[in-house]
């Protein structure tokens, strides 16, 4: 009896280890440059191998969710677009049947913000999609809380 209890305890835990392991092929950093009149953040994508990031420039409501930077904090000025920078590939996709815009390897996106006296943290939260050739993860943000003054 105490066999069996032991052999069920282990099965049900390896059970809950395989089922809590969630798949992240892609890991972002959050890094600002400040000056007295502007901040520069830049957020960077390290996509795995065979993993796709979807460019901001995409249709909204039509194939894989855009990349996008959702600021929270009240009253920033930002400054022009948002600049990508990685390695793009602009093609025709198979699975969503359009063409497309994504990254691999890496991705940053790169935002300018004037700089306000008094102004401590951006906060704000990344929201992407991720794919590799045969399927796709839930859109997933990522949020970050970046001290500036």
């Amino acid at each position: 009896m105490k066999e069996i209890s032991l052999c069920l305890l282990f099965t049900f835990c390896f059970t809950m280890v395989a089922i809590c392991q969630v798949e992240m092929p892609v890991s972002w950093t959050v890094d600002a440059e400040v000056s007295d009149d502007f901040i520069i953040i830049t957020y960077t994508a390290d996509i795995d191998k065979n993993w796709f990031v979807y460019s901001q420039d995409m249709e909204a409501g039509i194939g894989p969710i855009p990349t996008s930077i959702n600021l929270e904090t009240e009253d920033l000025d930002t400054v022009g677009d948002i600049l990508e920078i990685g390695d793009k590939i602009q093609a025709y996709d198979d699975y969503f049947e359009m063409d497309i815009t994504k990254y691999e390897e890496t991705l940053s996106l790169v935002q300018k913000i004037k700089n306000n006296p008094g102004l401590k943290n951006i906060k704000g939260y990344i929201e992407f999609m991720t794919c590799d050739s045969q399927r796709c993860l839930p859109p997933a943000n990522i949020d970050f809380d970046l001290e500036v003054n």
